[in-house]
């Protein structure tokens, strides 16, 4: 018989507070042995399954059994949130359907895992890491399920998050939610792998899928990606559809692809893009390209390269391994002008979290609206007064303050949400990225993408130095972070952002710099991270 939703958010709380308490102190396991498929690409599984070497099924088993031993059991990554019962199913036709027809394309019978606020109408749930959630039904898949399943990728299950993509608290532990508990960093299990696509991130550097996707308001996919050791695209808000996942604010949304290599992320990018009736913003784009076409090893020669060196400074580590990856797109070809600072860097920050928190009252009540009258909750309102009846679970370590602020908000007509808007958009757009672009002719600005992981703490929360996504998250701008070394074993990301529907360019830049420098290193599931490396 299955579990009332009573005894489901008991035991959902149970499992992430057991989650939570370990991870201070890492049980000692076996390294895992090396497989033939760490670390491959979608090009290389692809070709794999054409020839015969793989199955559809055989790759969807080995990833399933890669999550028990890593994620469940092991170092306990805990970066999947749940299984898909019927994955085996799924594979096992699209190895029919590639014997009697062929493959769909680049992503038949590829592996993956999505965030758990995508939604699905399948047998998994689709609750944003919460309790108040488990039950709830969409009315349909998410449009970039859609997308994904229409390509042939096999969807394994949903990943792990930062409860409600870290907009619930100020005070919050990235990674930690109260449905999944503590995702901890497969680089150094003591250390937080960033948020809100912590979960996404964790699974696609430790090999647990081929690829993963995430989901990005400010800094949700580049963040978590750099820390991770991978290629995050937060693309141009409108290239990617937003109806069907659980929504902060419409005016940054966007999910986007996290993945072990460019090339990867160009293909994941390809099948989620879109036209969808269901999100206006899609209709500002073309009709999405072959995102892997724009992949040139020599893309960076006579590339105008802008260097923001306010995003500098905060580590000395970190700068040398940034200013020896403008050295490496020196090499390469690039002319690097230096600096190329974003005049208006924080002068958006107040105006940037007003809007999150109109757009979030208003978006999150219409998502709950469409769940239907049988949802569990129905508005920003019922969330607030379900965690306050369920704190135990819902709130150990910290509470709502940001929910709370949202709901004090009023419609988004309110003189004082419009004039924040406007003015994110003039700060971070004519007066910030489009003007220091124009004035140097650049093709992309670059900088270091974020800080190296922090300790976990679950007392006084997130410890997170810098970042730079604040500038094309706000605008609504493309930005990929690749790659470009480690400090003391933890990752170290470097970022091109620029213009609106510049993903070709940032692309092609990205691949160059990536094929230059190949500074990807697999995690090793370390309990602390090696101060002597």
């Amino acid at each position: 018989m299955s579990p009332t939703r009573r005894e489901f958010v008991k035991n959902s709380a149970l499992a992430g507070a057991a989650a939570a308490a370990i991870a201070s102190a890492p049980a000692t396991f076996a390294a895992p042995a090396a497989t033939e498929l760490d670390e491959l690409t979608v090009a290389e599984l692809a070709a794999g399954l054409v020839a015969g070497r793989f199955t559809c099924r055989g790759l969807a088993q080995h990833y399933l059994d890669r999550i028990a031993g890593l994620d469940k059991s092991g170092p306990g990554l805990n970066s999947v949130i749940e299984l898909n019962p019927d994955a085996p199913a799924i594979a096992d036709a699209l190895d029919s359907e590639l014997k009697a027809k062929g493959r769909r394309g680049p992503l038949h019978g590829v592996p993956l895992l999505i965030k758990d606020n995508i939604a699905t109408r399948d047998r998994m749930q689709t609750t944003a890491g919460s309790l108040a959630l488990v039950g709830s039904v969409p009315p349909r898949d998410a449009f970039i399920v859609q997308q994904l399943r229409k390509a042939g990728a096999v969807i394994l299950g949903k990943t792990n998050l930062s409860e409600w993509a870290n907009i619930r608290s100020a005070h919050s532990t990235s990674g930690w939610s109260g449905r999944g508990g503590l995702t901890r960093h497969p680089y150094a299990l003591d250390r937080n792998p960033s948020g809100s696509s912590s979960g996404s991130a964790v699974a696609a550097s430790s090999n647990l899928c081929a690829v993963a996707v995430g989901t990005e308001t400010d800094g949700s996919v580049i963040s978590p990606s750099a820390m991770c050791g991978l290629v995050g695209i937060k693309p141009t808000v409108g290239l990617v559809s937003r109806s069907g996942i659980v929504p902060i604010a419409h005016s940054q949304d966007t999910a986007g692809p996290m993945c072990r290599s460019v090339g990867d992320a160009a293909a994941l990018l390809s099948a989620m893009a879109g036209l969808d009736a269901a999100d206006v913003a899609t209709a500002a784009q073309r009709r999405a390209p072959d995102y892997t076409k724009f992949l040139d090893e020599n893309g960076l020669r006579g590339a105008r390269l802008g260097v923001v060196r306010k995003y500098f400074g905060f580590n000395d580590a970190v700068d040398r391994i940034a200013e020896a990856a403008l050295a490496a797109m020196k090499r390469a070809g690039a002319e690097i002008i230096d600096p190329a600072d974003i005049p208006t860097i924080g002068k958006w920050d107040e105006t940037e979290l007003l809007v999150l928190l109109y757009e979030l009252k208003a978006d999150l009540n219409k998502y709950l609206a469409e769940l239907g009258p049988g949802a569990p909750v129905k508005s920003l309102k019922d969330i607030i007064e379900f965690n306050n009846q369920h704190a135990a679970e819902e709130m150990p370590y910290f509470g709502q303050d940001q929910f709370i602020k949202a709901e004090a908000k009023g419609p988004l007509t309110t003189k004082e949400y419009v004039d924040a808007l406007a003015a994110n958009h003039r700060l971070t757009r004519r007066e910030g990225i489009d003007l220091v672009m124009d004035k140097f002719r650049l093709d992309a600005l670059v900088a270091p993408s974020d800080s190296p992981a922090w300790l976990t703490d679950l007392v006084d929360g997130d410890h997170q130095i810098a970042n730079n996504t604040s500038a094309a998250a706000v605008a609504g701008y493309p930005h990929i972070t690749v790659p470009a070394g480690l400090v003391r074993g933890l990752p170290i990301g470097m970022s091109f952002f620029g213009r609106a529907w510049s993903e070709p360019v940032l692309l092609k830049l990205a691949y160059s710099f990536e094929q230059a420098t190949k500074a990807r290193r697999p995690p090793q599931f370390l309990p602390t991270a090696d101060l002597h490396a």
